[in-house]
């Protein structure tokens, strides 16, 4: 019998809205705080049917298991300033009591041999659906921006190679890994000042132009 997509998607894709809110809603109230907000924005998807039955095959997974086995079909992106802030978001995550972490994969501190860089938690996250409540599986991705820059190239390069890199563009990936990691190092080194002039800008001394580059960040999607 053919699946009814429509209606298995859409629990995943209600996880994938109240997830968004509930992560803007902390970036609220860090600012409401006054105090330094480590979310910068926040983005959400859906895999595609087609993505999912791709790796379905890849991974030899029954459609019938894909809501144990797959853990990454509604998946949320977090982009943060600082290295050090992604641990605090994680912690914060780790602490919330509307979802449980059940897989954590760390490659800041243990980065992937092509260079790749990125906080996986998957979390089970308990949605209220007409018939009841149901448990989904839901990927968050918590990246700096220039963790992200790197891996939004290099994906869009696996996929015209599908994997299997000339030598001479994996060579330069790595050196682009080494340096995308060495601005993060720099910016966490002066990281205290760079709060502090984001708090004055913040306060009034930015012009209104100056601020829609931070408002368009905050309403992005990730377009897959």
């Amino acid at each position: 019998m053919e699946k009814d997509w429509d209606s298995f998607l859409a629990p995943y894709e209600q996880t994938v809205a109240e997830l968004k809110v509930k992560l803007r809603g902390i970036r609220k109230q860090f600012r409401e705080k006054n105090q330094h907000v480590p979310i910068e924005f926040v983005t959400g998807r859906v895999k595609p049917v087609e993505s999912i039955l791709a790796k379905s095959q890849l991974r030899n997974i029954p459609l019938d298991r894909l809501e144990m086995e797959m853990s990454d079909i509604a998946g949320l992106r977090i982009m943060c300033q600082f290295v050090e802030d992604i641990h605090e978001v994680v912690r914060l995550l780790r602490s919330r009591k509307d979802m449980k972490v059940i897989i954590e994969r760390d490659y800041v501190t243990n980065h992937k041999a092509s260079g790749y860089r990125s906080y996986h938690l998957v979390i089970e996250y308990p949605v209220q659906l007409v018939e009841g409540e149901k448990k989904i599986l839901a990927e968050i991705q918590i990246r700096t921006l220039a963790m992200n820059f790197w891996a939004t190239i290099e994906h869009s390069l696996n996929y015209k190679y599908q994997g299997d890199f000339p030598q001479e563009i994996g060579d330069r990936l790595k050196r682009a890994a080494e340096a995308a990691d060495q601005l993060d190092e720099e910016m966490s080194s002066i990281r205290e000042e760079i709060q502090e002039a984001q708090h004055l800008f913040s306060h009034g001394k930015g012009s209104s132009t100056d601020l829609s580059y931070q408002r368009i960040a905050e309403w992005k999607e990730e377009p897959k």
